[in-house]
């Protein structure tokens, strides 16, 4: 059974999705032992501690810089013996001795279709209102492993939603987190812990 450690700093809907999914019997081989918030009172916190999870606090302004507080996050990731990692609405961007301790181990979800509105500067409510700005006509997000790069590592998952004519970025959010998010990422949370995810050429493909 791997150990699952989620990584929030906000409402933890995406973490709330997990739990569920766990709960139902959806991810198999592994199991969700820890939260870690980059902050106090964010109300991931409060659902973790109604699912049972235990929930550890590593606040990020506590710390001087983005390379003390990665080390801080990568000590509590050990001592939590974490199989894979998953930032749920995690917003602060490791440094690099998180990822490469972990290579292939960390998932994140990225609420577009990567290549497409990602990168640096790409979070939250500006990945749809820069979406909307460009006319597209599907949008949806991806599931992907997390390298140095923000939002380049190995695509795990994707999946779709039609954007309307009267779509508003909050809409969009709403509809892409509810058709896509929460039903992709505890997927490929599963076939991690199920072992069904292989890398080749630095790509990964789900083992059918």
């Amino acid at each position: 059974m791997k150990n699952i450690v989620v990584l929030v700093s906000g409402g933890g809907t995406n973490l709330q999705a997990l739990i569920d999914a766990e709960k139902n019997g959806s991810i198999r081989g592994g199991k969700i032992s820890c939260v870690i918030s980059s902050k106090e009172g964010a109300y991931a916190l409060e659902r973790a501690k109604n699912a049972g999870i235990p929930g550890v606090v590593i606040p990020r302004k506590d710390y001087p810089d983005k390379v003390s507080y990665s080390k801080a996050v990568l000590e509590e990731l050990g001592r939590q013996q974490a199989d894979l990692i998953v930032l749920a609405g995690f917003m602060i961007i490791l440094d690099e001795c998180v990822t490469k301790a972990y290579p292939y181990r960390i998932i994140n979800v990225h609420p577009a279709l990567i290549p497409s509105f990602c990168g640096e500067g790409f979070y939250g409510l500006k990945v749809h209102e820069k979406a909307l700005e460009y006319g597209v006509k599907i949008s949806g997000a991806t599931i992907h492993f997390v390298n140095e790069k923000a939002d380049a590592g190995a695509i795990i998952l994707q999946g779709a939603v039609e954007v309307a004519n009267d779509e508003t970025p909050e809409s969009l959010q709403k509809k892409i987190m509810e058709n896509v998010e929460w039903k992709l990422l505890p997927k490929a949370v599963s076939l991690f812990c199920e072992d069904r995810i292989e890398i080749k050429d630095g790509k990964a493909y789900v083992i059918q």
